[in-house]
């Protein structure tokens, strides 16, 4: 396959809005609903655990595919093109005007791709930071770090590394106004049902 096609069709493939569609299936615009965010967290929080985890596996999927999209390519390093297309286009999509996620998932998707060793240390500093501080946003966003260093750590050279250094400055960029209400105090934790103000 043509590189430049498969990056755009990965962009394609990273723009599909699933947790969009999934509470425009249950009459909700979830842009109007706590953070407005398209993802996974805000369809859970707004929805419940079920649609927050089909969102989840769905948003997954894209960076999953388009990392093998990139490998079907048969070009070196395109694995890492097409899963950054994929980020992008959940992070940008065309379909919603470009205001989408913030690439948690879509990234847990092509790491796990790329490296399921570094997407497992991901996971366990996701949930150590979160058993202990109770912030979804924190949580993430220092998995996303993680990122980078285990990949290096693991052997995987340094352009994987870089992807992955990438990959948490675009995760970090994407948190800013989440950042922000941490500094603040204002961030919702696990549990909280209030809104966003």
């Amino acid at each position: 396959m043509n590189l430049l096609l498969a990056v755009v069709v990965s962009y394609l493939i990273g723009s599909i809005p699933f947790g969009y569609v999934i509470a425009r299936s249950k009459g909700v615009d979830i842009r109007q609903h706590g953070s407005g965010n398209i993802g996974a967290t805000n369809v859970w929080r707004t929805l419940g655990p079920l649609p927050g985890i089909v969102a989840f596996a769905g948003d997954a999927g894209k960076g999953f595919a388009a990392v093998w999209l990139g490998r079907y390519a048969g070009i070196e390093g395109a694995e890492l093109l097409t899963g950054f297309a994929a980020m992008a286009g959940h992070s940008w999509p065309v379909y919603l005007k470009f205001k989408g996620g913030k690439i948690i998932a879509t990234g847990a998707g092509v790491v796990l791709a790329l490296s399921p060793p570094a997407t497992l240390i991901a996971l366990l500093v996701w949930l150590s930071v979160l058993g202990i501080f109770r912030y979804v946003s924190l949580s993430s966003i220092c998995a996303a770090v993680s990122v980078p260093v285990s990949l290096y750590a693991l052997g995987n050279g340094w352009k994987y590394a870089s992807f992955g250094t990438l990959l948490a400055l675009l995760a970090i960029y994407k948190h800013i106004p989440n950042i922000k209400r941490l500094i603040a105090g204002n961030e919702l934790k696990v549990g909280t049902k209030k809104e966003y103000k």
